[in-house]
């Protein structure tokens, strides 16, 4: 077992409360109907999506920042929300900030942390690789480094959240929250462990970064050599040393969601429960609509860590989520190479009431014979069952159509 004296206690984020107040907003707590229903138990979200820097790093961040620190400039490495937490709370407290992100991280996290005013250096592939090289930094430039995770005040920030839930939501029974490197987890379970004690706390993470759940299973660290996830704010190869042995104490349950999974809640938070939601935020909504069974029947709050998500990202989603639910199709129709054949695909497909997209044409397909032409339709539809009445109507017609 891994054995850390210096964990945070309840009165450690007590105080971190009233540290940051000021600094952080109490987010929302939103009861969602629809994902009630889909569960069969009570659901509501704690939104911290809806903070400021657009995730619950800021808590941590302001908490080890305001606290005190020993450096005019503080360092940090981020996947991008940890950075912009440690770069605004710097700000607030008058201190210089350099950031060191890795060269994939989303345009949108990075501009704005540099709106906060920090220095941004982008190298590396994980956020492993910029924990490195912010260290030789910080040794070689005297600055003073900010952990995303494995810190007792970092901790006790992010456990003011749990606070807040307990105080939104008495009658809680389970708490679900993502796990990346454990602080949020550590630092919530803490909190609500130690006010309510029955309740039920349940860590989410990614497949395809799930360091921490072998490292749970085995009682002692493990390292991910690759990790690979739309959840980039969970990414971490190596949880945290202090973090990993408070979860080994508070967390009931863990739960591994994939990445279609992680897409489906992104696409669900948007469209049903009318908030934006990156990666990260979305793996305990994904629990909910897919290991319900894993799940306790009671009153749940479900943690959305962050909305910091690139709007490209959102609109593939939502490409792809329109594909998979049946309401966007492609059709590849070949016709004559002659007047009035692209207006009768295009009269059949409106006439049954789709609406056209986009249209490829393509006359020099090499399995096409000549003077025929093929075409490549994105159409809106409502159902299955419309898209087979449109394919059924072209080929009545004589075109040959498939769906691709």
């Amino acid at each position: 077992m891994i054995k850390i004296s210096k964990a945070p206690e309840i009165d450690d984020v007590v105080g971190a409360a009233e540290c940051i107040r000021g600094v952080v907003r109490s987010t929302p707590m939103r009861y969602s109907e629809t994902v009630s229903r889909m569960a069969g138990f009570e659901v509501r979200f704690k939104l911290e999506n809806q903070q400021k820097t657009g995730s619950f790093k800021l808590r941590g961040a302001a908490n080890r920042i305001m606290g005190g620190t020993k450096s005019k400039e503080v360092i940090a490495a981020s996947a991008g929300n940890h950075a912009q937490g440690v770069a605004f709370a710097a700000q607030q407290a008058g201190l210089r900030s350099t950031i060191v992100m890795p060269e994939g991280a989303p345009l949108t996290k990075a501009e704005a942390t540099r709106s906060y005013g920090a220095t941004v250096i982008q190298q590396g592939n994980s956020y492993d690789d910029c924990y490195q090289l912010a260290l030789e930094m910080a040794e070689a430039q005297g600055m003073e480094y900010i952990h995303a995770f494995d810190d007792p005040r970092i901790i006790a920030g992010q456990g003011t959240i749990g606070l807040e839930i307990l105080e939104q939501f008495p009658e809680v029974e389970q708490v679900i929250i993502p796990v990346g490197g454990g602080g949020l987890a550590a630092g919530i379970a803490l909190a609500v462990k130690s006010k309510k004690p029955g309740v039920r706390i349940v860590g989410v993470k990614a497949a395809g970064a799930d360091a921490v759940v072998r490292t749970l299973k085995r009682g002692q660290l493990s390292f991910s050599e690759h990790v690979s996830t739309i959840a980039d704010g969970i990414a971490v190869k190596r949880p945290g040393q202090l973090t990993t042995s408070m979860l080994m104490d508070l967390l009931d349950n863990m739960i591994v969601v994939g990445e279609e999974e992680i897409a489906s809640a992104m696409l669900v938070a948007l469209e049903r429960v009318k908030t934006v939601v990156e990666g990260a935020g979305a793996v305990g909504l994904a629990a909910v609509m897919y290991h319900k069974e894993k799940l306790h029947n009671g009153p749940t709050a479900v943690v959305i860590s962050g909305g910091n998500v690139d709007v490209n990202m959102v609109a593939r989603l939502i490409e792809r989520g329109l594909v998979k639910t049946g309401r966007l199709a492609r059709l590849q129709i070949r016709v004559p190479d002659r007047p009035g054949s692209l207006q009768r695909v295009l009269s059949t497909v409106s006439g049954n009431g789709a609406n056209i997209i986009s249209i490829d044409h393509d006359r020099l397909k090499q399995d096409l014979p000549l003077q025929w032409t093929q075409l490549t339709l994105s159409v809106e539809i409502r159902n299955s069952q419309h898209l087979e009445q449109i394919v059924q109507s072209l080929q009545g017609q004589n075109l040959s159509t498939k769906i691709v």
